[in-house]
């Protein structure tokens, strides 16, 4: 049975407390978006907070038809949670021991402010004017959201892919608020083929003759910018095996035609599908900003460390669990990114386990094979 699941809200800061961002920007106060599971035990000690993907959102479990102040972004896609296989009684992350958040980023598009949000001090959405958000000031915000709840210390963070980055920083920034962390398919530090492969797509939105420089929420939006942007990343999330099987369940569409070229495989027809599915439930500003959080994203710089053994000290002191996963087909983290991230843990000392996930499924496993994570994640969440 499908669990019905609600959005709430919290208003942080203020004007005359505005949020101050790590590249000078100014908010003046924010909304975070977040959806809880579970119940907080008495002593608030059974907290997990969940950080989603790229495109993801806070609806990881259940069924939300709908969150006020999205509108058509929510497409039916989004109603059910993202990670259902995954949180729930008796499964890996247990909601009958734990009480599990998960929250909108900051600069998203289901309900935190965002670029699409409007500016109090000009009555338009932000658009253009919308702050660069590291993954810092993300989890500053977050902070106040598990103060919010009076926890003090979090049971775990769990973060895949971009999640995985910004629980990251959160366990180095606040180490002494977190017993436990579970990284999937993510990394230490951006590499030069992911910021490339990233600047490939902030140049998709950038050059779409309807961007408008972020200001087009009273037009037609960057659509066929986002498109190819999203094609761009999803052959990265999908192993090329997995998108040869899809595609060969596909019909080319009659209306795939560009000004000129008329799509004539059914590959092709299956990559262009799936950006224009795409671009009906998200929104290109949040997506320029995330993956700009992404493309210089250091864990050491985000931490305000001199050196990765300083970053991880601060883990060491505070006793630490470190759970990374990585997937031997991943064409998005490659795994050698997790290797450099567990070299740093074993060298700071940490307890750490590494598990290689072998799958064909490529960065997606994470979503789609739940009996390869659920003994792991099972195991460290209740050591």
């Amino acid at each position: 049975m499908v669990v019905e699941s609600h959005t709430q809200f919290l208003q942080i800061g203020s004007p005359a407390a505005p949020i101050r961002l790590r590249d000078g920007g100014l908010l003046p106060g924010v909304t975070l978006a977040y959806e809880t599971w579970g119940e907080l035990n008495a002593d608030r000690t059974n907290a997990i907070f969940l950080f989603h993907a790229l495109s993801g959102s806070h609806h990881a479990v259940g069924r939300n038809p709908g969150i006020e102040g999205v509108g058509d972004l929510w497409q039916p896609e989004m109603h059910e949670g993202w990670w259902e296989a995954m949180i729930g009684p008796g499964k890996a992350i247990d909601t009958e021991k734990y009480f599990v958040i998960c929250a909108n980023y900051l600069g998203g598009c289901y309900g935190s402010t965002g670029p699409s949000s409007v500016n109090p001090e000009t009555g338009k959405p932000w658009g253009s004017s919308f702050p660069a958000v590291a993954a810092a000031d993300q989890v500053e915000v977050f902070k106040d959201l598990i103060d919010h709840f009076g926890i003090q210390t979090l049971h775990a963070v769990i973060g895949p892919s971009v999640g995985g980055l910004v629980a990251l920083t959160f366990a180095t920034r606040f180490a002494e608020r977190v017993q436990n962390v579970i990284i999937i398919a993510s990394g230490f530090k951006t590499t030069v083929l992911n910021r490339l492969i990233l600047f490939e797509q902030i140049l998709a939105i950038e050059n779409d003759p309807h961007f408008n420089g972020g200001d087009y929420y009273d037009g037609q939006g960057p659509l066929y910018g986002l498109v190819l942007a999203r094609m761009i990343s999803h052959k990265t999330f999908v192993h090329l095996d997995a998108i040869e099987r899809r595609a060969r369940q596909d019909v080319v569409q009659p209306d795939d035609v560009l000004a000129w070229y008329r799509v004539r495989d059914q590959f092709q027809s299956y990559m262009l599908h799936q950006g224009k599915k795409f671009v009906r439930r998200f929104d290109a500003n949040t997506y320029l900003r995330i993956i700009d959080l992404w493309s210089r994203y250091d864990a050491t710089q985000e931490g305000d460390a001199e050196t990765p053994a300083d970053l991880f000290e601060r883990s060491r002191l505070a006793g630490q669990r470190w759970l990374v996963f990585s997937i031997d087909s991943d064409f998005c983290f490659y795994p050698e990114e997790q290797a450099e991230l567990v070299g740093h843990l074993e060298e700071a000392k940490l307890d750490v386990m590494h598990i290689t996930v072998h799958s064909d499924k490529g960065h997606d496993s994470f979503l789609l094979e739940p009996d390869l994570y659920t003994p792991h994640i099972s195991w460290v969440l209740g050591k």
